[in-house]
């Protein structure tokens, strides 16, 4: 997203970045950035926090104005949690019980097998040439039924 947003401000497109990985996004050097400290994949707000999101999106959208020189960063104010022990906490497999991590495991595997279902629909064997122009001749037909109800157009 860095360098699109770069490319987009090259062509006189302003744009607003926000994230949680304050490190990732500084060094790629992006116009305006709107950190949150947050853990990965929340830059929009906390999840399921419409005020939170709200307010997010209200300090991503005031750095267009705010913003007075190239590569400002604003740290928003939002706290994830009353203390920082979420840092030490979130995605450390070792502060999980067996249990929980066997239900991780699980979920994932589900999620995999849901996925290649979608992937095998999107990727399927080209269709034969001749199937492809008996679609487009029905497509044809279909058109120019439908084009004949309507009234003629002025030229």
């Amino acid at each position: 997203m860095c360098l699109i947003a770069r490319h987009l401000e090259e062509h006189g497109l302003a744009t607003v970045i926000m994230g949680c990985g304050r490190d990732i996004v500084e060094h790629a050097g992006v116009p305006r950035f709107l950190y949150s400290e947050f853990p990965l994949g929340n830059s929009a707000g906390k999840p399921d926090d419409v005020d939170s999101q709200r307010e997010t999106l209200n300090l991503a959208l005031a750095l267009f104005d705010d913003a007075t020189v190239p590569r400002t960063t604003f740290q928003s104010p939002q706290q994830w949690a009353n203390n920082d022990t979420w840092q030490n906490d979130f995605m450390n497999i070792d502060a999980l019980e067996a249990e929980e991590i066997e239900s991780l495991k699980a979920d994932f595997a589900r999620q995999k097998r849901a996925s290649r279902g979608h992937n095998s629909r999107m990727t399927r064997k080209p269709r034969s040439p001749l199937l492809i122009k008996e679609d487009l001749r029905a497509a044809e037909r279909t058109s120019s039924g439908l084009l004949s109800q309507d009234p003629p157009r002025k030229t």
